[in-house]
């Protein structure tokens, strides 16, 4: 009985700070604690978000298709990288420190740039994500494949067994977990880079509907974009779970 309440008040925890969060706004914005033009009532935002809704979805459409172009680029990149740093120790030494100087650069001084030699189409938006996102995935398969068991490793090689069968049947499930772990938080860099990029040009996205509302002053709208790119990020990670589920399936097992 104690294990059935905690499992529901753990599920139901994020849902109970969520709503005490959005209560403790309406009492702040209708009791005019706050100016409403610096803080809108969530029911402004709500009637905002449901009366823009199309053209939210509209702008929305295209954001996604350069966080999704983006990731998978960058996911790919990421895998090809890091394993041939892996696979030559040498490479690894000479390439990580500037990967890691490469994660110095703020995003939002490389998007002008960008915008600038690919003009305003979608192709610097998609770089953008990707130089954005290729990042914790490249770092998370690096401790993956250094976490592979030696032991393990050592017992193919005495079999016989190929660089190529070390990495398929060991270094590739252990990196797995870590891979994923970074992917989750590349999933939510991708939508953010989609929406840096299109601040500095574009002619559709959820960063130009930003662009426009905010010179419109109309706050309202603001929270409502915010809040909802903030939705298609958790809906990205959630995916992302749903599918490390079904790929890491030893770990469910275990758990």
């Amino acid at each position: 009985m104690i294990k059935k309440f905690q499992n529901i008040t753990s599920k139901s925890a994020p849902l109970i700070s969520v709503a005490v969060i959005c209560l403790l706004w309406l009492f702040v914005s209708e009791g005019e604690l706050i100016a409403a033009y610096m803080l809108p009532s969530p029911l402004s935002v709500i009637k905002a978000f449901v009366s823009d809704f199309s053209i939210l979805m509209k702008h929305a459409a295209v954001t996604l298709q350069e966080a999704i172009y983006g990731l998978l680029i960058g996911i790919l990149a990421a895998f090809v990288i890091a394993t041939v740093m892996d696979r030559f120790p040498f490479l690894y030494k000479a390439f990580y420190p500037v990967l890691i100087v490469t994660q110095t650069v703020p995003t939002i001084a490389i998007a002008p740039l960008l915008v600038l030699w690919m003009g305003f189409s979608m192709a610097p938006k998609i770089t953008l994500v990707v130089i954005t996102t290729f990042f914790p995935v490249t770092v998370s398969l690096l401790d993956g494949y250094k976490s592979a068991d030696k032991d393990a490793i050592d017992l193919i090689r005495s079999m016989g067994g190929s660089k190529l069968t070390v990495f398929r049947h060991i270094k590739l499930p252990s990196a797995l977990p870590s891979f994923f772990s970074g992917l989750k938080v590349s999933a939510s860099y991708a939508v953010v880079g989609g929406v840096i990029a299109e601040w500095l040009g574009g002619f559709e996205g959820l960063g130009v509907y930003m662009t426009r509302v905010k010179k419109a002053y109309a706050f309202d709208k603001m929270f409502a974009v915010i809040i909802f790119i903030s939705i298609i990020s958790l809906l990205l990670m959630l995916l992302i779970s749903v599918l490390e589920k079904r790929v890491i399936k030893w770990k469910n097992t275990d758990q």
